[in-house]
């Protein structure tokens, strides 16, 4: 501990009679530091809200869109051409300037301009200004100035812009739609051609070979299960008239039209039921029973104006036959029907097989022309949903922007923190004067005391001789200790006027 002590003693002493070198390496450093922290210019920041809120008139087809035009919004507040108007109005770039300064002012409001969201249409925006070439209340005085002349141009220009955007988008969809229309007919033309050209090998009918097949082979199908059903009836009609005597034994007038009437009366009470299930007028059985009762009035109406001996015809027979003729029919046309799609496929399926390049140019001129259909039209309702729109901002105001908070006012610096930067040089002053003494010590070997010689040299030390100071020695020691209070005091006045300086000049901005 001792030790430690003793060298403490000897790095004091070594310092303290390099006193001079202290003073004068701090007074160095603070003199270049003060000059650079003087050099700094002050920077002010102006702070603003602003709310905007977006009209939703008309619906649009994505549900994202209004925070999509959010997005936009906060990206072109601090758009170049706005930095640039408010560049102009504030006075950073003159009416001549060239494209160098221009873009140079841009880029430093680039940098100094932020636009933080708060929420959804929120936003905080600061403005921070330190041009070395103003004095602190201009710089005050620009912060405040260039949000107010941000916010303003930013109004302008959503109320020009809106219908702006709506004249130049319908401008360019008009242009698309034209060029669309153009490439429509061309294409319209070169199928023509293509189809007269090959008229023996196109099958005729809309759409492409292969959209024709498959509409066939849909009708096909269908046809298909109709043809089993149609023959089902057919069997049971033939079935029913096998066992059914086509005649009767014929009595008097009366027998036989009660006879007649009973199934007449039994075919109406079939049909009612037919009906009542729900069946229309339309059905193949009740278009047959209908057929059966016509028939059925007419043998009753006979059979009641006379008699006659013999057999007579079976009114069921009759119309169990009009029902058999009647199916058999159907199922005659519903075969007319299969054959002829067959053989349309076959048709186009051996001019595909002969003539695949022919069947592939016209698919792809049928899939381009649908292509350029389909883009077409979408275009048409694009130019629709533009105009009404472009309607609705002339007539309303579709985006509707509010001051919350007006830009402040800046009373005082954000940055530089400059007290703290001069009580910083202050201390790195001082700091460094301590630590040239004490390195010029240890470059400069010297012996403070008799044990350190002792050691460094390895011999014993008899004794050592202390330094006698004169009078006159001693008044001139108290003189440069008064000029060395005098140097450090001077230094520490300094730094006291700069701090003075420095809460004067904010005081005079506020």
């Amino acid at each position: 501990m001792n030790g430690l002590y003793d060298e403490f003693r000897v790095a004091l002493h070594s310092v303290w009679t390099r006193r001079w070198l202290v003073l004068a390496v701090a007074w160095a450093i603070c003199i270049l530091g003060w000059l650079a922290v003087a050099s700094i210019p002050n920077r002010y920041d102006s702070r603003a809200r602003l709310l905007v809120d977006i009209n939703q008139i008309l619906p649009d087809d994505a549900a994202g869109a209004s925070g999509q035009q959010i997005d936009q919004i906060r990206e072109t507040l601090t758009s170049a051409r706005n930095l640039e108007k408010v560049a102009a109005t504030t006075g950073l770039i003159g009416p001549d300037a060239g494209e160098r300064d221009k873009a140079g002012a841009v880029a430093m409001l680039q940098n100094n301009i932020k636009v933080v969201p708060q929420q959804q249409n929120i936003f905080e925006i600061t403005s921070s200004v330190a041009v070395g070439s103003l004095s602190d209340a201009d710089n005050a005085k620009l912060a405040s100035g260039v949000l107010d002349s941000l916010i303003t141009v930013f109004r302008d220009d959503q109320l020009r812009g809106g219908r702006t955007d709506a004249r130049e988008g319908l401008k360019f969809l008009d242009a698309q739609i034209a060029d669309r229309e153009t490439a429509l007919r061309e294409i319209e033309a070169r199928r023509a051609t293509f189809e007269a050209q090959n008229i023996g090998l196109i099958p005729g009918g809309s759409g492409s070979p292969a959209q024709r097949v498959d509409a066939a082979r849909a009708e096909l199908s269908q046809i298909d299960s109709q043809l089993i059903s149609a023959q089902a009836q057919l069997s049971a009609a033939s079935g029913q008239l096998a066992s059914t005597p086509a005649t009767v034994a014929g009595g008097n007038g009366g027998v036989g039209g009660s006879v007649a009437r009973q199934q007449l009366a039994g075919a109406q009470g079939e049909l009612s039921a037919m009906h009542a299930r729900g069946l229309t007028d339309a059905h193949p059985d009740v278009i047959a029973l209908k057929s059966q009762i016509a028939s059925l009035k007419a043998i009753a109406d006979r059979e009641g104006t006379g008699g006659g001996g013999g057999g007579v015809q079976n009114p069921a027979y009759a119309s169990l036959a009009a029902m058999r003729a009647e199916r058999q029919a159907t199922v005659s046309a519903l075969n007319a029907r299969k054959a002829q799609l067959m053989g349309d496929i076959a048709r186009i399926t051996s001019q595909q097989i002969q003539n695949p390049g022919i069947a592939a140019e016209y698919d792809r001129i049928n899939g381009e022309y649908t292509a350029l259909k389909a883009q077409y039209d979408k275009l048409l309702g694009q130019r629709e949903q533009v105009r009404m729109r472009g309607q609705v901002q002339t007539e309303t105001d579709a985006i509707k922007v509010e001051l919350l908070d007006p830009p402040s006012k800046p009373t005082s610096p954000a940055a530089p923190n400059r007290p703290l930067f001069l009580t910083l040089v202050l201390i790195a002053g001082l700091g460094g004067g301590v630590a040239a003494a004490f390195g010029l010590s240890q470059v400069r070997t010297s012996y403070a005391t008799a044990a350190k010689l002792e050691r460094a040299s390895g011999l014993p030390v008899i004794g050592s001789i202390t330094e006698v100071v004169t009078p006159e020695r001693h008044v001139e020691r108290k003189k440069r200790l008064v000029w060395l209070a005098g140097g450090a005091g001077a230094l520490v006045g300094l730094y006291a006027l700069l701090l003075i300086a420095e809460f004067v000049q904010r005081g005079m901005v506020a």
